[in-house]
């Protein structure tokens, strides 16, 4: 069986993924993964836009600094990436995002596309979110238990905000001063970047006149366009 899993952080840049999916210690990280039962890459791929807002809160393990979350009761839209895995293939990526080995079926799968979400414990990246459906598909993504307002927000490390970067770029398109006027308004990053210094990893990381993939496409994509529709958080699809 097959999802697809809605990335809205670094893992929106396929390279990051790969390291979830291949295993390995990614440059500038502290943490080596074991990879997929299932190392194949994505099968397809899709810019998408989630109802509600990221925002930067805890303390990372692999980069320092805050790490992205995802609140549907946030105000705005959250840019994010869909990637088509099977369900084995995002069991062992949650189970690497929460933590836990990979390699055991995540039964709670089903409890989240029927309800909209479930939780399998308290810490961080293990309450599952079901954000609808699409192509008979449901797209499923994995945030904090609670909402942004109950947790601290904590700015992210600079090789971290680069990666998203490097993703919303990858996703969708969009030129550097675009991906450093989103990534600025985010809480964790308001607050405690100057937005003069986002603007700047951001233009050193792309240029600034860079303008995507000719004809508004990813690499990688099922041909989407940039303009998708905000995904409602719907799990009847």
């Amino acid at each position: 069986m097959h999802l697809w899993y809605v990335a809205y952080g670094s893992n929106m840049h396929a390279a990051r993924l790969n390291w979830y999916l291949t295993g390995g210690c990614p440059p500038g990280g502290r943490r080596t993964y074991p990879g997929c039962r299932d190392p194949r890459p994505p099968r397809r791929t899709a810019p998408v836009w989630l109802p509600g807002g990221v925002y930067f809160a805890g303390e990372s393990r692999a980069w320092t600094g805050g790490m992205a979350f995802y609140d549907p009761q946030l105000p705005g839209r959250a840019a994010a990436r869909a990637y088509l895995l099977t369900t084995d293939q995002f069991a062992d990526v949650a189970a690497q995002e929460m933590y836990r080995p990979p390699g055991a079926d995540l039964h709670l799968i089903a409890e989240a596309v029927a309800t909209g979400r479930a939780t399998i414990g308290p810490g961080r990246y293990e309450t599952l979110v079901c954000a609808g459906h699409r192509d008979g598909l449901p797209l499923l993504t994995f945030t904090a238990p609670g909402p942004a307002s109950a947790m601290p927000w904590t700015p992210p490390a600079p090789v971290y905000l680069r990666m998203i970067a490097r993703g919303l770029h990858e996703a969708h398109g969009w030129p550097a001063a675009r991906i450093a006027s989103y990534l600025a308004d985010r809480p964790g990053v308001a607050g405690g970047w100057q937005r003069a210094d986002v603007e700047a990893l951001v233009t050193t990381e792309l240029p600034a006149g860079a303008t995507g993939i000719p004809g508004g496409r990813s690499p990688g994509s099922d041909g989407a366009t940039r303009g998708d529709p905000t995904v409602r958080l719907d799990s009847s699809g």
